[in-house]
């Protein structure tokens, strides 16, 4: 069962940095392809950042240039690291592993202008 716990959300400023966190069980987020994303009040989820198995970085357009999708074999854990935060970036951030359906609780981000 893949367990995934996000953490490092908060209120910044705009043009803030923050990053977030995301430790994995029942995967091995070495070898699998991690995806995050967010999801704004009233809106839609969206996919942001992916770091596939091959280490291949993708990124939505809103966030290329300010977003850096990263892992850590060793801890089992995604990041995502997020500068110039944009009152645009606010919301609940989740990451996920490509392949499994399931979904931790989120990190809340924040934004005041």
């Amino acid at each position: 069962q893949v367990r995934l716990v996000e953490s490092g959300g908060g209120l910044v400023q705009a043009g803030g940095s923050l990053r977030l966190s995301c430790v994995a069980s029942g995967v091995i987020v070495g070898i699998a392809s991690m995806d995050w994303y967010r999801q704004a009040t009233g809106k839609q989820r969206e996919l942001v950042a992916s770091i596939t198995s091959g280490g291949l970085r993708k990124y939505v357009d809103s966030v290329k240039g300010r977003f850096t999708i990263s892992r850590d074999s060793d801890k089992n854990t995604v990041y995502l690291q997020i500068d110039n935060l944009q009152p645009d970036d606010a919301g609940v951030y989740y990451c996920k592993a490509t392949d499994f359906n399931s979904w931790g609780q989120g990190t809340q981000v924040t934004v005041s202008s």
